[in-house]
């Protein structure tokens, strides 16, 4: 994996293009399938009217993307942004299938400086995106800024299993995720690369912190999977 002369938002761009094929069925066999079961435990939490104009923020293939906006009236708008090119192709090819015309655009862009206005949306969302970004705080920016007042963020991420025992397993099960990759036909490298961000990525309560540093208010936190996987929610003031 050459990943030279390349700046970091590039080297990240570069590697999602390469695991973009195989992307949606390894998350599925990763998670245990249980990745189905949080999203639809966040939609739950997240409360907009079906007139809203949401964005959805790192949407690779479009999986929260479609999520939303089958939750939206006819007059509702999501629009999906990713680096990577050859993610959103298969997030195009799905919104075709699904004969979606009007209610999803998907655009290629950098999370790390978002090209819409401020004020642009009723909500944001990141999913399993933010621990992959050379700046995550910059990138909560980005979402408050192009957030209405009283407009939510929410990112659901990995996290860190404060109990020590599903920690301890939790970190060796990942261990093998790249060995898992290659024998599936994947990169190794890339990978390991993943699983690496998985396993170094903050705690629930630092990530809360650092909504509350940028700015977002009345940041609440619920944990899936012993602490796995974390839905964090706040508002713009």
């Amino acid at each position: 994996m050459v990943l030279t002369n390349k700046t970091p938002e590039e080297k990240v761009n570069s590697l999602f293009d390469r695991v973009a094929p195989e992307y949606d069925s390894m998350n599925n066999w990763i998670s245990m399938g249980s990745q189905k079961k949080w999203r639809k435990k966040t939609m739950n939490k997240l409360f907009f009217k079906d007139n809203a104009q949401l964005l959805d923020v790192c949407c690779g293939t479009g999986v929260w993307t479609f999520d939303l906006e089958n939750e939206l009236g006819d007059k509702g708008h999501v629009t999906g942004i990713d680096f990577s090119k050859e993610m959103l192709r298969r997030a195009e090819k799905k919104k075709k299938q699904l004969k979606i015309n009007k209610k999803i655009d998907f655009v290629q862009g950098n999370a790390m400086s978002l090209p819409f206005e401020d004020d642009s949306f009723d909500g944001a969302t990141i999913g399993f995106g933010l621990r992959n970004v050379p700046d995550a705080n910059q990138v909560l920016c980005e979402m408050l800024r192009v957030v209405k007042s009283g407009g939510f963020i929410a990112c659901l991420e990995t996290s860190q299993p404060q109990n020590a025992i599903i920690r301890c397993v939790w970190n060796v099960f990942f261990k093998f995720v790249p060995l898992i990759a290659k024998f599936r036909g994947n990169s190794y490298a890339d990978y390991d690369y993943l699983q690496r961000t998985t396993k170094e990525f903050v705690s629930a309560k630092k990530l809360k912190e650092m909504f509350e540093h940028v700015g977002i208010r009345n940041v609440t936190y619920i944990q899936f999977s012993f602490g796995a996987v974390v839905l964090h929610v706040g508002y713009k003031k």
